[in-house]
């Protein structure tokens, strides 16, 4: 099995960093495969809507999106670590997951995500609900764990000062674990959801 994880902080050794690599530890012992991208620093526009993907199954745009894109394809479940801006994921992170789920044309259904925010002292849960929406529309289940999944320090390896975060991290990447094993077995058993021909209703007549 194999998670992806999305490090988009600028800072190659920052908190988002030390909170990912709890993570990658609790995988390991799992036997999950896990591959940690980090976005935070690179140039990544945001999405011009022109649906250029639609035709050629991929972002117009050739960078790191794309390079996630094929890892994404091929793993069971997705994190996305932010630092907090403004209460929210940082313009990188969300340009990266607007392109990102717009450009994938694969099925991403029972592919289980995971939200995790990095903050001085507050935003965290604005950050999380923003960047839960992207697996919720996608037919992607949220892995949570036993508070909400955030991680507080402000200077280098502050964060490793914070042992409820970290722990609840480690809990999320066994709650996640759990889920992309019990999903893959159901799978193998009873197959996907059916799905319905897709609804399309706009609000302007």
């Amino acid at each position: 099995m194999k998670v992806l994880l999305i490090n988009g902080s600028p800072r190659p050794n920052g908190n988002t960093t030390l909170a990912l690599q709890e993570m990658e530890r609790v995988f390991a012992a799992e036997g999950i495969e896990a591959e940690t991208l980090r976005i935070g620093s690179e140039a990544i526009r945001g999405c011009i809507a022109c649906y250029s993907c639609s035709k050629t199954g991929k972002c117009v745009f050739d960078d790191a999106v794309n390079v996630a894109a094929e890892k994404f394809r091929d793993a069971d479940g997705l994190v996305v670590a932010s630092p907090v801006y403004y209460a929210s994921p940082n313009g990188t992170v969300e340009a990266f997951m607007d392109r990102l789920f717009c450009s994938t044309p694969f099925d991403k259904t029972m592919k289980v995500g995971a939200a995790v925010a990095v903050a001085r002292r507050a935003g965290t849960t604005a950050t999380m609900d923003a960047l839960n929406k992207y697996f919720s529309i996608s037919g992607m289940p949220i892995a949570s764990s036993q508070y909400w999944n955030d991680v507080f320090g402000r200077g280098p390896g502050e964060a490793a000062q914070d042992a409820e975060g970290l722990q609840t991290v480690r809990v999320l990447a066994r709650n996640m674990a759990f889920l992309m094993k019990s999903i893959a077995l159901g799978k193998e058993r009873f197959g996907l959801p059916e799905k319905e021909p897709r609804a399309y209703t706009h609000y302007i007549r």
